[in-house]
């Protein structure tokens, strides 16, 4: 007895999946080929819809509408569409295929989730009105049921269109939090609690301008600029806030502001909100949304790690001339063009006034690289007193020239660069390289 019950349960489990199966795959014509061409649900061209409305599967209902070249959210709000996402709205309405024909006149809708249609996409072409109803998705998941609004036939699409039409107002909008055109941006200001931190662009180069003066470097204010100014809204707090305190946004923690000439952008940075978010503000728009809580990080690093590491910007293969005094003894070599035994021109190094004379090439160019090579750990506000080597190149065709002084301080080395305040804390080994290079040329 207890076999015949296992036999009749699996019956009971296994009829109701079979008749799924054969309501969902049923296919006169047979086994569907791959390569086989599937009728599309529209004939329209993606270039001719000037409209689209979306009922989401959250209830949220919006409009978009074509004005020229441009698309434009009108309801429930005005605002930007993200134009990636427009553009796969458009483009799938005009090529999505039935995978197959389910049900020509079915008797009930309900089955398929189409009496009450999950997802509903209403577009105008060339004045003509369409409508794609989206239900629920096939047992196996593969594929969604689908009809056209005026018809009854049942069909089915495939599942990956799910995430193209199944968009909220928040998922169709431009997500940017601020407007910016990045290769314009000639100056970028963080303002944060007791501090304001400043770069600003000039002949292609950025140059730390606050809180001290100095070489900047460009990797890392170029990633900072795109980190900020490329920050994606997480959600829309609030469309329009009449009320910033809630937000933190009376008082930033963070302003930063991007320049463009005499104008500018600021975005403004609150109080945390959910988990990981922290609420923001373009200061121009009247919304407030959230943005990742890392960007925030952003403004807060010490203008240490945009300042340039490398103490100088000549390398061994463009300088022209190097100056070196130790212990009240000042040494000088020229990268100078003579002929060689065959009569051909060639660049060599010679040592010139106040010690003139041939030199070992390789070991000039040993001692250069132990220079150019010098790079600091962090910096620190104090000077350097007495400096151990004194070291200028001149570089470029002698159109450019830098002096860094070496020191040390207790075990730590110290370089300071003319014209810049405070000082560079490097290795002690790098300045010992320096020296020993130095004593090896001698």
């Amino acid at each position: 007895m207890r076999g015949v019950r296992s036999f009749i349960l699996l019956l009971i489990v296994a009829i109701p999946l079979v008749w799924f199966a054969s309501r969902e795959y049923a296919n006169p014509a047979g086994p569907a080929d791959d390569d086989e061409k599937h009728e599309k649900v529209f004939a329209v061209d993606a270039d001719k819809i000037d409209e689209i409305t979306i009922k989401a599967a959250s209830g949220d209902r919006t409009t978009l509408k074509k004005s020229g070249n441009d698309w434009q959210i009108v309801s429930p709000l005005g605002a930007e569409p993200d134009r990636a996402e427009v553009s796969g709205l458009t483009s799938n309405l005009s090529t999505v295929e039935m995978q197959r024909v389910i049900e020509e006149d079915p008797a009930d809708l309900k089955e398929f989730g189409l009496a009450e249609p999950r997802v509903e996409v209403r577009f105008k072409a060339d004045g003509k009105e369409q409508t794609l109803q989206i239900g629920e998705k096939t047992p196996p998941g593969t594929d969604l049921y689908a009809k056209v609004g005026d018809q009854q036939k049942v069909f089915l699409i495939s599942s990956y269109l799910d995430s193209t039409f199944n968009k909220t107002t928040f998922d169709l909008r431009d997500k940017a939090a601020l407007k910016l055109d990045r290769d314009k941006i000639d100056a970028v200001e963080i303002v944060t609690e007791g501090r304001q931190v400043r770069f600003t662009k000039g002949d292609g180069e950025w140059r730390l301008a606050a809180p001290t003066a100095g070489r900047a470097d460009y990797t890392a204010i170029d990633s900072l600029i795109g980190r900020l100014g490329s920050a994606q809204m997480k959600s829309i707090a609030a469309a329009d806030a009449a009320d910033l305190k809630q937000y933190g946004l009376d008082t930033p923690v963070a302003t930063v502001r991007f320049h463009t000439g005499s104008s500018h952008a600021a975005l403004l940075i609150g109080k945390p909100a959910d988990e990981g978010n922290v609420y923001a503000k373009d200061q121009s728009r009247p919304a407030v949304f959230t943005l990742e809580s890392a960007l925030l990080d952003e403004t807060k690093k010490d203008p240490g790690e945009f300042r340039q590491k490398d103490l100088f910007d000549a390398r061994g293969f463009n300088t022209t001339r190097l100056e070196i005094a130790r212990g009240g003894q000042t040494l000088a070599f020229e990268k100078q063009k003579v002929k060689d035994k065959d009569g051909k021109e060639e660049e060599k190094w010679r040592r010139v006034p106040p010690a003139e004379g041939d030199v070992d090439g390789e070991k000039v160019e040993a001692l250069l690289t132990a220079i150019t090579g010098a790079r600091a750990d962090s910096f620190v506000t104090t000077g350097l007193e007495k400096p151990e080597v004194t070291v200028s190149l001149k570089f470029d065709e002698g159109r450019k020239e830098e002096r860094v002084a070496f020191g040390r301080s207790g075990s730590d080395g110290l370089a300071a660069r003319a014209g810049e305040p405070g000082a560079a804390k490097i290795p002690a080994s790098t300045l010992d390289a320096i020296v020993k290079a130095l004593e090896d040329l001698k």
